[in-house]
């Protein structure tokens, strides 16, 4: 997508987007935009805070105002793989099994506090996030397009959890926190919500149709082939850092192309610049990365280590 205009419009679109999303959520427009690199990119995005912070509240907004089809899933202990995929059910009347599709048939899913579920529940998502498609009974189902997880979880509470392993993890594009919002944020949350919930005024602004044509004009965002080097640097610097045990996979790489092609789409540029890459490190790369034993016990964590590698790793000149 070379045209300077078709990147406006993108832009434009997304930035109508933005401006529902903000009528509910207040003062966390890094967290609303990062959701949308996710679903520009064609991924997923995983929402981790202390409960009270909004997870819900900003999955349910973004859902409305993109105008798709929406499943929310509520996460519990005693739930079991069928009740996200579907399940056959006999047919007296013409004896046979007819497949009724779960709430994973949607075109955005809200898995809300996904890490209450058993892994066994868990993995019946891996499938249908890696490849738009779920299987049961031995035959396969596409999902609608497009396909949208944004998963949400406490981060704090362990009791009655059960922590997602590191091949979902992977399958997430983003991860991101939400925060406590500042003062005067908080503020205007109470005035705007004084009257109740302000999440029935959020409209759709952008329908289906549109969100697939967005999806595929952010994948010709131009990207420099030192920037492509670049990137491949940044990941290999997690795989020979000292302090991290499995470093990010090539499905990390890939992830962090798609996520600066989106950020430049969405900034209205043409092309993707360092400062997109660097910014995008952590929450693209940091649940990638498993920390030795040793690096746990020192305190490090995987934003520490990235910002290390950022700040070592050459920038290259682009043109």
């Amino acid at each position: 997508m070379g045209n300077l205009l078709d990147v406006i419009a993108v832009a434009q679109r997304v930035q109508r987007v933005i401006d529902q999303v903000e009528t509910v959520i207040v003062g966390k427009r890094n967290a609303v935009e990062l959701c949308l690199v996710a679903l520009l990119g064609g991924g997923h995005v995983l929402i981790e805070d202390i409960p009270g912070v909004g997870k819900t509240t900003l999955a349910k907004a973004l859902a409305r105002s993109l105008g798709c089809a929406f499943k929310r899933i509520q996460f519990t202990p005693d739930m079991l793989p069928s009740d996200i995929t579907g399940t056959s059910i006999f047919n007296q009347k013409n004896t046979t099994f007819e497949f009724h599709e779960g709430p994973i048939f949607a075109n955005i899913v809200l898995a809300d506090e996904i890490n209450r579920a058993t892994p066994k529940t868990q993995s019946a998502l891996l499938e249908a996030m890696e490849e738009s498609q779920i299987t049961a009974d031995g035959i396969t189902y596409t999902l609608p397009a497009p396909f949208f997880v944004i998963a949400t979880e406490n981060n704090i509470e362990a009791h009655g959890t059960y922590a997602l392993p590191e091949a979902q993890l992977d399958r997430f594009l983003i991860r991101m926190g939400m925060g406590y919002p500042a003062r005067a944020d908080e503020a205007m949350m109470l005035t705007r919500q004084t009257k109740g919930s302000v999440l029935d005024q959020v409209k759709p602004v952008v329908d289906h149709a549109e969100l697939i044509e967005l999806q595929h004009e952010t994948r010709e965002i131009y990207v420099d082939q030192n920037l492509r080097e670049y990137i491949i640097e940044l990941v290999n610097a997690t795989r020979e850092h000292p302090s991290v045990m499995l470093g990010a996979s090539p499905r990390g790489s890939l992830a962090l192309l798609h996520c600066a092609q989106s950020y430049a789409a969405l900034r209205g540029r043409t092309y993707v610049l360092p400062d997109d890459i660097k910014y995008l490190l952590g929450p693209v790369l940091g649940h990638r990365l498993i920390l030795r034993p040793e690096a746990r016990l020192k305190t490090t964590s995987a934003d520490l280590v990235l910002k290390e590698i950022a700040e070592t790793v050459p920038v290259p000149t682009v043109r």
